[in-house]
């Protein structure tokens, strides 16, 4: 395996979130097997510091940053890079990251974390239901249905940006990491993407062998929410089948922040639910503690998702997941060997699941096709495999 000289880019949002993770994940991965890393990331929080100035000229440096481009081109130069692999661009960032590696004669990586590049919101998302309009009636849809942050204007701008790009044809000059198939099969719906340009891997934990997974019996009686409390993460309707259950329910455990918060504990006093226990934001450690002594991890996502970290995650301390069966969710949670999954028509519902309880057997279940699937030595030679690919087609 060639030793190689990567350039990792990442825009942090102001929320942290499983990205974040995949990023140092693979920074780790790469260092440990031998290749160098140079890290480039910016973080959204910044804007909050920006002049007035610099506020408004936001919606153009969006669509291109020189900064970046500048920054990009110097490191390249400065560092020998052999391959740049991004994560996120927005909003500081910018796919400028793509045009500075071009001019480089550098191949470009991008991980493919949601749907953004198909759809301006990122989530084929919308009032309450599943929506991929953008992609067979155009992207104007995403400004009548304000589909970014509600907001016209921030939409209009996620328009304008994949807009652009794709008249510049910057999008056939890359290649993509999608994390799943279903991913990928979405992701050819991009009118300018060919299936020859993507690479399918799935994000990985390092596992411990001194790791040891708690059996059934010794599980407390809880399951838990790891993620941000907002609507699209489903925090509302797990709330309701809580109050559902009664309270005879067992405990649920909340780790994560978002702008539910408030609603999420006037809601626990209105209904008077003394089982939901929130923790706030929790590090990476706590959470992966809380998950291998819970009896399962309950992920009520309203969008089909892009990988999320927290099923790995849950896996890596053979915990089973709960989750509604569609999108990548439906695709990662293998019914009755890794968890439990309910219809999103109301066929299998959450309350069954949680009422039947979990099979004892299934920790071990879970913790073999973990190691099977996703941990790091399986990681490392699809990645190393997919740069030489990419190396060797474009250069």
């Amino acid at each position: 395996m060639d030793k190689k000289t990567i350039l990792l880019v990442h825009n942090y949002y102001k929320i942290p979130g499983g990205e974040d993770t995949v990023v140092v994940n693979e920074k780790k991965l790469l260092e440990d097997n031998g290749h160098r890393v140079i890290l480039y990331t910016r973080n959204n929080s910044e804007i909050d510091k920006f002049s007035f100035l610099k506020k408004l000229f936001l919606p153009i440096s969006s669509v291109f940053s020189f900064k970046t481009y500048r920054d990009i081109k110097r490191i390249i130069k400065n560092e020998n890079i052999d391959i740049v692999h991004v994560h996120n661009t927005l909003t500081l960032i910018s796919p400028s990251v793509y045009y500075a590696a071009i001019k480089k004669k550098v191949p470009v990586v991008q991980t493919i974390h949601n749907f953004r590049l198909i759809c301006p919101g990122a989530t084929f998302y919308r009032e309450g239901h599943i929506c991929e309009d953008c992609c067979t009636k155009g992207l104007r849809c995403a400004i009548k249905h304000r589909c970014y942050r509600s907001s016209k204007l921030q939409s209009l701008v996620s328009v304008l940006i994949l807009k652009i790009h794709r008249m510049l044809g910057i999008y056939k000059k890359i290649d993509y990491i999608c994390l799943t198939e279903f991913n990928k099969q979405k992701l050819l719906l991009h009118p300018q993407i060919k299936e020859s340009q993507i690479h399918v891997k799935p994000n990985f934990t390092y596992h411990h062998d001194n790791e040891k997974i708690i059996t059934y019996e010794k599980r407390k009686n809880q399951y838990v929410f790891v993620g941000r409390l907002d609507k699209l993460k489903g925090i509302d309707f797990l709330f309701n089948i809580w109050k559902e259950l009664g309270i005879d329910a067992p405990k649920l455990v909340v780790c994560g922040s978002g702008p539910m918060e408030k609603w999420c504990k006037n809601f626990i006093l209105e209904n008077n639910i003394p089982n939901i226990e929130m923790l706030g934001q929790v590090n990476n450690t706590e959470a992966k503690t809380i998950m291998g002594q819970s009896l399962a991890l309950i992920l009520p996502t309203q969008w089909y998702e892009g990988f999320p970290m927290t099923i790995v995650e849950a896996y890596s301390v053979g915990t089973p997941v709960i989750g509604p069966d569609m999108g990548n969710v439906g695709s990662l949670v293998e019914e009755g060997v890794t968890g439990y999954k309910y219809s999103v028509e109301g066929n299998k519902s959450l309350c069954e699941i949680i009422s039947k309880g979990v099979d004892p057997q299934m920790y071990c279940l879970v913790e073999e096709n973990y190691k099977k699937k996703y941990i790091s030595t399986s990681n490392i030679k699809i990645l190393s495999e997919t740069y030489d690919k990419v190396l060797k087609d474009r250069r």
